[in-house]
This record gives structure tokens, sequence and C-alpha cells, in this order.
């Protein structure tokens, strides 16, 4: 496995290379021959990394400890699911999984335009596989995923615990990748556009779809990884500003805004400069936070420079920003659109007014992620950046931001009747109103919480009531005879729904959790926000890779109806202390959360960690419904529903007044 992973690490490279130089070459002459040989390229590059990746877990599955990375991320007590995903579970063994979904991105783009493609493509595909070059000599240099040991021993050390403690590693990791790596293409098409000169339409077209379905596994990633800290961690959070989940939030970000911006580009020939700009910042971000989370950053800046992988992400990342930044600035005088906002009232200047708020809470972020490392670069103090920094700065943003997607959607292009914009916003406002008198009647003195209640509201009428329009149209035309409307201009009203499902979510969990920390003997019992629990014993479970020690919970609430819960302490080999996971008892408006944090006298007595967190399951809920709107405006076909409504002066009669404002 050693030789045919390192042999093929070092022919994907060869390939990659070779690629990228065939399809460079090939744009620049403009021979289809050579375009062609670089596209099949791009298979054979992803058959060889496929290759290697099955070596690798060849290795991990067979309990081979010869290969350094097998020893130490591995043992024979793992059981095999989790062998599989050590695959993972560091460094040099997660750039093979990057290396694999990179050339599946590459694939997948040679694969679409295999019969006829626009001028662009031949410099995507080189910039792709230059990309995949960079990744690849990571792998064939800095980090040695198939490096041997001289002698072998007869175990391995294991996963780390936290790797091991829940099937959720399986699956976010995975779709942060396809969402990190994604953001590849269309980065490589933007550079292309520069490269050639290509009208700005044609290049927003392109990768419209490509960036959609890369913000719905980003989505999907971001969501997964805040269910595992929940569901796992104990703490009974589900996002505490962590540097590596901030830097993952950056690109999302930094995209959000892109899809919003690039209905000026395709609606009014505007932003095309603005455009090129998030898309190459929301590559570069991605890029930033490798460099963290791989770089030894995050542990000390002072580690930086103990590899060469550190280093190495740093100088492509200036590469990335020279380069493309660059570009920008030598086709800066095409770029220049003469378009202007018509009206304050538009819905022109409500996409502007999202993207500034996006970027500047991805501003926030960055700096509070960034702070602590030039703090301790330039002074050697060690600082941190957190929850009350980032809960106080991007509150406000928040806020507008709920704002604008409450009201967007109703105001038509170019500006329109004052009046009319009012009128259709009667009832959202009314819902709003109704629902920050009440919240303010049962939460005095939360002045965010209060607003952001009434704004979530607003945000979830208007959006479900141009939805539910926007079905009916479609239902009207199907029996009728006529096409059936897709849903690319209501799938982003759909997503706007989710947010809003999310964002109280967060602002009830953040509000107005309740915690307690108790010790309770056999048999004894406490009440806590309403509800009794009573602790009856505990259950030890020898498995081959651990101990589980399992307490046992009785949950009584006010109306007699019972549960369980069975929070664990996991006490594996290779951890210092035992590995704690909670019990959840999930319901509508509110979980019940239970942690065990220590067992005295054989477990004779514990001590438990209890919360009562209202809103989470909206969390969950809201970013399924967001992805499902990613899915939905993703769709090919026309623009989607007319409007049903009279057409206001700027929305001729071909075109909806109902647009969603993503």
């Amino acid at each position: 496995m050693a030789a045919l992973g390192t042999g093929g690490l070092a022919l994907a490279l060869v390939l990659s290379v070779c690629g990228m130089l065939v399809a460079l070459v090939g744009a620049r002459a403009r021979r289809a021959g050579l375009v062609e040989a670089a596209r099949l390229t791009s298979y054979a590059v992803l058959a060889v990394v496929v290759l290697v990746d099955v070596a690798m877990l060849v290795a991990l599955l067979g309990d081979d400890f010869s290969l350094r990375y097998v020893a130490e991320n591995s043992s024979r007590g793992t059981p095999v699911f989790f062998k599989v995903l050590s695959l993972w579970a560091a460094d040099d063994g997660s750039l093979l999984l990057w290396n694999l979904v990179l050339a599946g991105y590459v694939s997948a783009v040679a694969w679409r335009f295999r019969h006829g493609h626009p001028a662009t493509y031949p410099y995507a595909q080189g910039v792709l596989l230059g990309v995949q070059t960079f990744y690849l000599l990571l792998v064939n240099g800095p980090a040695r995923p198939f490096a041997t040991l001289a002698t072998v021993p007869a175990d391995g050390r294991g996963p780390a615990p936290l790797l091991q403690n829940h099937p959720l590693m399986a699956v976010h990791p995975p779709f942060l990748y396809l969402g990190f790596i994604g953001f590849t293409v269309p980065f490589s098409f933007g550079v292309a556009a520069l490269l050639t000169g290509a009208g700005p339409q044609e290049w927003v077209s392109t990768i419209r779809r490509w960036t959609l379905a890369v913000w719905c596994f980003l989505t999907v990633g971001l969501a997964l990884g805040a269910l595992w800290s929940y569901s796992v961690l104990g703490w009974g959070g589900y996002w505490a500003w962590d540097p590596a989940e901030n830097v993952a939030l950056l690109p999302w970000l930094v995209s959000t805004a892109f899809l919003h911006s690039v209905m000026l580009q395709q609606r009014r020939a505007m932003a095309a400069l603005w455009n090129l700009v998030l898309v190459i910042g929301a590559f570069a971000l991605t890029t930033f936070g490798t460099f963290l989370t791989r770089g030894s950053v995050l542990s000390s800046i002072h580690a930086f420079t103990e590899s060469a992988v550190g280093p190495a992400y740093l100088s492509f990342l200036v590469v990335v920003l020279l380069g493309g930044y660059g570009l920008v600035a030598w086709r800066l005088p095409t770029l220049r659109s003469p378009a202007r906002l018509d009206a304050v009232l538009s819905r022109e200047a409500a996409v502007v007014g999202n993207n500034v708020l996006l970027v500047s809470a991805a501003a926030v972020v960055l700096l509070g992620t960034v702070f602590p490392l030039v703090a301790e670069a330039v002074g050697g103090e060690r600082l941190s950046v957190g929850r009350p920094y980032f809960e106080r700065a991007l509150a406000p943003v928040l806020l507008l931001l709920l704002l604008l997607l409450g009201t967007a959607p109703l105001m038509a292009w170019r500006g329109g009747s004052r009046v009319r914009t009012l009128a259709r916003l009667r009832l959202p406002l009314t819902a709003a109103a109704l629902v920050t008198v009440a919240a303010a009647a049962l939460a005095p003195g939360h002045v965010e919480a209060v607003a952001g209640f009434g704004l979530a509201a607003l945000v979830l009428v208007t959006n479900g009531r141009e939805v539910v329009a926007g079905l009916r149209f479609s239902r009207r035309r199907r029996r009728s005879g006529g096409r059936r409307a897709p849903g690319r201009r209501y799938g982003g009203l759909v997503v706007h729904v989710g947010l809003g499902l999310l964002a109280a979510g967060i602002i009830a969990s953040s509000g107005f959790a309740q915690q307690r920390e108790v010790t309770l003997d056999r048999g004894g019992s406490v009440t806590f926000a309403g509800q009794r629990l009573r602790y009856e014993g505990l259950r030890t479970v020898r498995q081959p890779q651990r101990t589980v020690l399992t307490t046992r919970l009785t949950v009584t609430g006010p109306s007699g109806a019972r549960s369980v819960l069975a929070p664990r302490l996991s006490v594996y080999p290779a951890a210092a202390e035992p590995i704690g996971s909670p019990s959840i008892d999930r319901g509508p408006g509110w979980d019940v959360y239970a942690s065990v944090i220590a067992l005295q006298r054989e477990g004779g007595s514990a001590t438990f960690r209890l919360y009562r967190n209202p809103g989470v399951g909206w969390i969950w809920s809201g970013a399924l419904v967001m992805v499902l709107g990613g899915l939905l405006a993703a769709r090919p076909g026309g623009s989607g529903p007319r409007s049903t409504r009279p057409a206001t002066r700027s929305a001729p009669s071909r075109v909806p007044a109902t647009v969603g404002a993503s």
C-alpha cells in the first residue's frame, strides 16, 4: 500500500501538471485538440486519486501499521465504521480526501462541457488543474500520508476519541469539504473570464448553478457541524465561535452575498466588478480557512514554521489574492457598469443593502478570528476573542438582514408605487407587530430578542405568503395544460423562510436557555424547568475500543408524561479523561438536555449539568428548509411564477411582480 500510494500520488501530480499546461496552451492557441486532451486528463487524475484513497482505506481496514498514518490514527480495536472515518482523522489523510473531492469537481466540469463549451472553459479547466496541482504537491512533499515506520508497532493508537464518539463524523467533514472545495469552480471561471475578457453575463450564467450547489453543500456541512457540537460535546450549545467554526462560516457569508448580487448582473447588467470580487474572495477565504486549520496556526502562531504545510498554504493564498485581484485591476475599465440605482425603495437597493450587511458580517467574523493571531505574532501574548464580541457586533447586522428579507420580496425592480408596496406589506407588518407585542409581554427587558422575534415573523409571513402564491399559480397553470412553472425565482423565498425559522431558533436558544448543575444520589431527584428528574443508577458496558458508563435519568413532565435520558461517559485508552456524551429529550418547542460530568462512589452518585434549550429544533428545521430552497432555486428552466397581482410600472406583464430576493 505504501508503494502504491506513493507512486499513485506522484503519477497524479505529473498528470495534473501536464493537464494544466496543455489546457492553458490550448486556450491561448485556440487549439481544440489540446483542450480536449486536458479534459480527458482530468478523468485520469480522478482515477489515480481514487486508487490512492482506496489504498489508504485498505491499509486502515487491514491494520497496516507499517504506515505511520495508520499507526497514529487507527487500532485493531477500532470498529470498521470508525476505521473508514480515520481517513480524515488527521491532516495527512484529510488531504487525500481533499484531493479526491477536488478531482471529482474537476472531472465534473470536464464532463459538463464534453459537448461544446463557453469561451471561458479552457482557461477554467487549466485553473482547476492548477489548484489540483497545488494540493497534490502538498501530499507529495510537506505531507506524506504514505510514510512508513522503521519499526512496526503491534497496535496503533486509534483515532482521537471525539472522532469515534458519534456517527455524525461520517457526514459532517465530507459535506464541509464538498462546500469548501466546490468554490474552486466559480473561482476558476471568474479567473477565466478575466483572462479572456468574456462578457459578464456569460461567466455568471455558467457558474450560478455550480455556486448554488456548493452553497447547499456548505450549508449542510455547517448545520451538521452545529448538530455534532450540540449532540456530542455536552456543553449545551451548538456554536462556540471557535476559529475552526468561523473559517467555515466566512465563505458561506460571501457566497450568499454573491448569489444575491448576481441577480443585479443578470437583470440590470450591474455589479460585474463586485461579483468577481466576491467570487475570488470566497475562494481566498476557503484557502485562508485551510491555512488556519491545517497549517498549525490555531495551536500557536509560533508552531506555523514547524511544518512546511503552513508556509505552503500561505504562499498559495498570496498567489490567489495577488493573481485574482491583479486580474481584476487589469480588467477594471471593462468591468465598470453605467447602470445606477433608480430608487431607494427598489429590489436593486435591497440587494445592495443585503450585500453590505453580509460582507460586514464576514468582516466582523474575520476580525475576531484573526486579531488573536496578530496579537500573538506582534506582542507574543495569546489572547482570545469570545462569544460576547461576536454576539454584540453581529446582533444589529442580523436584525437589519431580517428587516431586508422581510420587505425586499415585495419591492419591484427599478422601484414602483410606494402605495402599492406599503399595501402589500400591511399583513406582514401586522403579524410582526403582534409577535413583537407578545414577545415583549413574555420577555420584558430583552429588547434585541423581542425585535428579533418580530422581524423573524416578518420574514416568515412575507416570504411564506409569496411561496404560497407561487404554488397556487403553478397549480392553476398545470390545470390549464400549461408548462409547470419552475422554482428558480421563488426557491430563494423558501431559503428566506428557512432563515427566518433558523433566526427565531437562534434568538430563543441564545436568550432564554436555562442551566443548572446538580449532584444526585441513586434514587434522588430534582425539579428543573418544571420537570422532575430522578437518577436511577449506572450501567457499565465494555466495548473493544472503550468502556461506556451510562447513567439513567427518568424525566417526569408537568402532565405526568415520562421519558428517559441516558448521558454517558466513555473511557478510551488514548484519552487522559473520560469523554462525555449528552442525552437529549427533543421537543418541538424546547429540548431537555443532560450531561454527566462526574461520577462518585462507583456510580452511587453522579453530577449532572442540565439544560432547557428553547427553539433549538427550529435551527435544524430552518437549515433543512434553506437547503431545499437552494435546490429549488438551482433547478433548470425558466424563472418562475408570474404574479397574479397587477403589474407595477417597473414590472411588465411578462415579469412577475413577486420575485424572491434570492
